[in-house]
């Protein structure tokens, strides 16, 4: 697992291992191209975070800071790597903290761009969309899931979805 474009291009990335599902580089890399232009010089969150892949690719290609959060054990162990490994410590914040109460005191408009990469077939999907449907609080929301998991009708017509190969699926939702 690497950075693929910007400033950070072609550094490696630690893996967390176990359970975790990193997102394919193809489907980062379109991912991050989608959103390019509304990462420039904007703070970004990264929610079930992982390795931070998502997060520090946006960094890489030009956001200003990230927010990670992230509560497992060994996804924190890698992001906490990755992130000293490209001495961004100063341009992000980790937050060992499960994702769904996290959002919830967030205002609206907090974040220029936020990606959600909950488990595949999780309700957690679901519920993020709920409460940024209530209040958005990212300009953009960046949805990875299962082709099969149909989203809220409501959500799905702030946006458009991107198939690819395999079970993935993204959906960019605007405000």
């Amino acid at each position: 697992m690497r950075i693929l474009k910007g400033k950070h291009a072609s550094r490696q990335l630690t893996s967390p291992g176990g359970e975790i599902r990193p997102t394919a580089e193809d489907v980062r890399d379109r991912m991050l191209g989608l959103v390019e232009e509304d990462l420039e010089g904007g703070r970004v969150l990264d929610l079930f975070a992982g390795s931070g892949a998502l997060g520090l690719e946006a960094l890489s290609r030009g956001a200003k800071y990230v927010d990670f959060v992230e509560n497992g054990a060994g996804a924190l162990h890698a992001l906490k790597a990755n992130v000293a490994a490209l001495r961004e410590t100063k341009r992000c914040r980790i937050f060992k903290k499960d994702v769904l109460p996290w959002i919830q005191p967030l205002p609206a408009g907090t974040y220029r761009v936020a990606f959600a990469d909950p488990p595949y077939g999780s309700a957690k999907l679901d519920r993020v969309i709920q409460r940024w449907l209530e209040v958005p609080f990212a300009d953009v929301l960046v949805l990875e899931h299962d082709k099969d998991h149909a989203i809220d009708p409501d959500a799905a017509r702030r946006g458009k979805r991107y198939d690819f190969e395999g079970p993935t699926r993204v959906s960019v939702l605007r405000r």
